[in-house]
This record gives C-alpha cells, structure tokens and sequence, in this order.
C-alpha cells in the first residue's frame, strides 16, 4: 500500500508502525535532480549524503551545533535569494529547534527546501526513538508556522513520482521523508569538509559569480 502525495492542508491518515522507506534511496533522488544548490547537512545526513552528491563543493555540513541547520541554511536563503538552498535536517534536530519553523514561515524565504529526514530516532546514538515519535507530524507543523507548502513521502515510488511537483514550486517548502531507522551507525560523524571552511570555500565561490 502506497501513500499518496501530501500536500497544502490535506488530511491525511498516520501509518501503522515504524517507517519504512530506504533514507538512502530517497537521498539519490535528490541528488539527482540537484542543479547548482547549496545543501546544508544536519546529523545522519551530513553522513548519507556526501557519497551521492554531485556538487560536493556546495555542501555545508554543520557540526558542533546541532539542531542549527534550519537556521544555517535559512541565513543562507535570505542572504543569497538568488541562489536556492537545501537543508537536509534531521528529526533529533528538528525537534530541538522548533522555532525555527515559525521563523522561516515568517520570513517566507523563496528559495528555500528544508528537508526533514525523519526515522522517528537517535541514529548517531543506538536508534533509540525520539519524543513524539509516531504522533508529531513535521509537514503540519510547518504549515501552521507559515510554510506556504509541504509534502510528505512514506514509499520511494510516491517520491519520485511526486518530487517534481516539490522542487518546482515556490518556498520555503518543507518535505518530509518518512524512512526507516538504521541503529548506530559506524565510523565518524561526518563526512567531508568542517563547517568553517565549506562556508569559507562557498562563500567565496559565490563572491565570485555574484
């Protein structure tokens, strides 16, 4: 059974049990149909995206600082309106930043797509789940904050079939990706350049085709 496409003030019905749906496989959608956009990472994305990025020198993975990526990347969009941001956020995060919603929806940011990367868990620390997994519902709070858009995906085919629609509409747009919990995960915690100097680097690459 597939859920359909979640859009503007639909009602919509909540899934029995975990999520299910392939994080990984859903972030290849993305990285396929990105252009020239600047991605701002947060927790386990700053760990699955890397290795599927095509634009590795516009990606800004924040550490030290968690829950922080929503305001990084909102900084970003409203300093730079011409060029389109992607936060790719985390549930653990999100959740300890909730304010930035009502910021951004405030603010109304064109250009930018805040993702929330939802497994209803702690990944970086054993899986274990977060408050008001199952019951919160991120798209609808980002709605009620101002957010003129949000979309929600539980299957990877209701994704790609529905991600057109979500990447070419105006923002701030918030899509909610519903994929399964991977446990602990191995290794480091990121992956790729520190904070400080992919701003630096983008900062400058920007500089120079402003």
């Amino acid at each position: 059974m597939t859920t359909p496409l979640k859009t503007d003030g639909e009602q919509e019905q909540r899934r029995p049990g975990r999520p299910s749906m392939d994080g990984v496989a859903a972030l290849k959608l993305l990285s396929a149909a990105r252009k020239n956009e600047i991605v701002v990472l947060s927790e386990s994305t700053r760990q699955d995206w890397p290795p599927l990025s095509t634009r590795p020198d516009l990606d800004i993975a924040v550490t030290g600082s968690m829950s922080k990526a929503s305001s990084f990347g909102l900084g970003v969009a409203l300093a730079r309106p011409d060029i389109r941001v992607w936060v790719l956020d985390t549930d653990g995060a999100l959740l300890m930043n909730l304010g930035s919603l009502v910021t951004i929806g405030s603010a109304r940011p064109a250009n930018l797509l805040h993702v929330v990367y939802d497994n209803e868990a702690y990944d970086t620390t054993g899986g274990q789940p977060t408050p008001g997994a199952g019951v919160i519902d991120f798209r609808k709070l980002a709605l009620d904050s101002g957010y003129p858009r949000g979309f929600r995906f539980d299957q990877i085919d209701d994704m790609e079939a529905g991600l057109p629609q979500v990447l070419n509409g105006e923002g701030p747009t918030l899509l909610l990706l519903k994929n399964a919990s991977r446990g602990r995960r191995p290794g480091g915690m990121t992956a790729g350049r520190n904070t400080i100097q992919a701003f630096y680097e983008i900062k400058k690459h920007l500089a120079a085709q402003a």
